[in-house]
């Protein structure tokens, strides 16, 4: 559905720290530089994540309502990616658990250091 998703950084070395340890947590490989060392790519092969400083040199700033979510191969890799991204900088907004609202669901919010929220997300098949 999508090529790509970039969200904005005010510090990239604090960002690829924390996305490094939360897709590290899915799976993926570290994320390579681009526009020197000024943003990050995070690929599963198919789509792209890129975390980096805004091109216009414009403070970088979180979308309000704004979610990320990260498709997790189980329930154990949300709980490990959701454990890896707080040990790596983020704050919680929202424990891992069941979502009522979406039967058969597990999910788990948590905030990247510029408060982006990102939410990693299981859903049984």
């Amino acid at each position: 559905m999508f090529s790509h998703i970039f969200v904005g950084t005010n510090d990239a070395a604090a960002a690829k720290t924390f996305y490094d340890a939360v897709f590290g947590a899915y799976g993926l490989k570290e994320g390579f530089g681009i526009k020197d060392g000024a943003a990050y790519v995070y690929s599963d092969g198919t789509a792209n994540f890129i975390v980096g400083v805004p091109a216009n040199g414009e403070a970088a700033t979180f979308a309000n309502g704004g979610t990320i979510g990260l498709k997790a191969a189980s329930p154990e890799a949300v709980d490990a990616a959701y454990k890896a991204g707080l040990a790596a900088g983020g704050t919680c907004d929202g424990e891992p658990g069941p979502r009522a609202a979406f039967p058969g669901s597990y999910g788990a919010y948590l905030r990247d250091p510029d408060n982006n929220k990102i939410c990693l997300w299981h859903v049984a098949a």
